[in-house]
């Protein structure tokens, strides 16, 4: 796999749904101090973590300097000052698909898995900022695909669950009937390039996501589509068509932000769910 989803990606402005800034001045209060000497190893592509030695994964925040991503002993890319790296190994659990090495001496920011979650609930805003990076490369992911003509090798990603039943019950619970929608087989649910209102979770019933007619993913009951444009304020990256009949439950962007801000565990896995779905775009590249 590559690591262009990683690569090259500034801090956005700050939204007014958040304060960017103060997101990451948490990082330096929560994260890890660390400086790296030129020619320095971060970390080695395919690498994963072992709590048996003491391994743990970690994502970057880099101060100042530069560092080189390469893949398979090229170079993919270069982490220039206020860039994220590092977490998709961190939030997806998988195998590193780079290598990190410090170009010029580096001051930058470590945080493990714990201190994520310290971070996630501590820090709302910081969730909020680390899911629009990580989206927005999706879409420069997918930009770049469709560029090459490579969306039609991209064929039935399977979306694992996002919530689990439990969660799942607890928050349709959480709202009244009035947000469960029902769309019948072949409906039209989300139209690509248009603003996004609302985000969905599927209780019933499974639907296809598309981009450029082309099928990318299935979602099935615990699954979740459409946040992405909630959390960017862009168009919709994909059409969303009920494959069979569909029961939804539908947040709109002020409730959204909301449960993000209360419940960590929710923050969690939008960031597992955009992680996977970044990781398998990136495949495509390779």
């Amino acid at each position: 796999m590559n690591e262009i989803i990683e690569l090259n990606f500034t801090v956005p402005p700050p939204k007014p749904d958040y304060d960017a800034t103060g997101a990451l001045k948490f990082i330096e209060s929560a994260g890890t101090r660390m400086n790296v000497a030129a020619g320095k190893t971060i970390f080695v592509e395919n690498e994963k973590s072992n709590p048996l030695l003491l391994q743990q994964d970690k994502m970057y925040f880099l101060m100042d300097g530069e560092i080189d991503l390469t893949v398979n002993k090229k170079l993919a890319g270069v982490v220039r000052h206020g860039e994220f790296f590092g977490e998709m190994a961190l939030i997806t659990r998988m195998p590193r698909t780079a290598t990190a090495t410090a170009r010029t001496d580096c001051h930058l920011y470590s945080l493990n898995r714990a201190q994520l979650q310290t971070a996630l609930q501590s820090s709302p805003e910081f969730g909020l900022l680390l899911m629009s990076m990580m989206i927005t490369r999706l879409r420069n992911t997918i930009a770049l695909l469709s560029a090459r003509g490579k969306l039609s090798r991209v064929t039935e990603l399977k979306d694992s669950a996002v919530f689990d039943r439990k969660f799942l019950d607890k928050l349709v619970d959480e709202f009244d009937t009035s947000t469960r929608m029902r769309f019948p087989q072949d409906k039209v649910i989300v139209q690509e390039g248009q603003a996004g209102v609302l985000m969905y979770v599927v209780l019933d019933g499974c639907v296809e996501i598309t981009i450029k007619n082309k099928t990318v993913g299935e979602i099935g009951p615990g699954g979740m589509f459409g946040e992405m444009a909630l959390i960017t304020n862009e168009e919709r990256l994909a059409s969303a068509i009920a494959k069979t009949d569909c029961v939804l439950l539908a947040i709109n962007r002020n409730v959204f932000l909301d449960l993000i801000k209360a419940n960590p565990k929710f923050a969690i896995a939008l960031l597992g769910a955009v992680g996977d779905r970044a990781r398998f775009m990136s495949s495509q590249l390779a």
